[in-house]
């Protein structure tokens, strides 16, 4: 018997290997299509609902590997590379992480999970100082742009 993770769970997962990781879920009441289309699009609605990116430039995309620099509100850049695919998102800088995962329920919302924050050079690892302040506030903003998104 075989057991397949959505991508909420296996973002779970991801996160328990990483010390000092949250993770941070809720359910949209929108369809997964319209949630992951907000969700997805690093270049516009990622840098609106996550509190410390300003903008997001996409470099390359070869199949579902993406890279991409990113410039937080304070200035910092990151160049990350990673995973984006449907309900999938993994990336990786040299001091941050970021993954969000979306799957949709049975009565046709949406889950939604993300984690991330700054990364410890040289381990796996994140520093917890604020990670989870941080990502309640990208999940209330990702909750207005997709109900921005619907409502528009």
């Amino acid at each position: 018997m075989t057991y397949e993770l959505d991508p909420v769970a296996r973002l779970r997962i991801m996160a328990a290997g990483v010390p000092g990781a949250r993770v941070v879920e809720a359910t949209l009441p929108a369809p997964l299509p319209e949630v992951w289309a907000v969700m997805s699009d690093l270049e516009g609605e990622f840098g609106r609902f996550q509190p410390d990116m300003r903008t997001v430039r996409v470099l390359r995309v070869t199949g579902d590997r993406v890279e991409a620099l990113a410039r937080s509100k304070y200035g910092l850049r990151a160049h990350f590379r990673g995973v984006l695919r449907p309900g999938w998102c993994w990336l990786q800088s040299r001091f941050l992480i970021i993954g969000m995962a979306a799957a949709p329920t049975p009565d046709g919302a949406t889950r939604v999970a993300l984690t991330g924050g700054v990364r410890v050079p040289g381990r796996a690892a994140i520093v917890p100082v604020g990670a989870e302040r941080e990502l309640r506030e990208a999940m209330a903003r990702l909750a207005g742009r997709v109900s921005g998104a619907v409502g528009a």
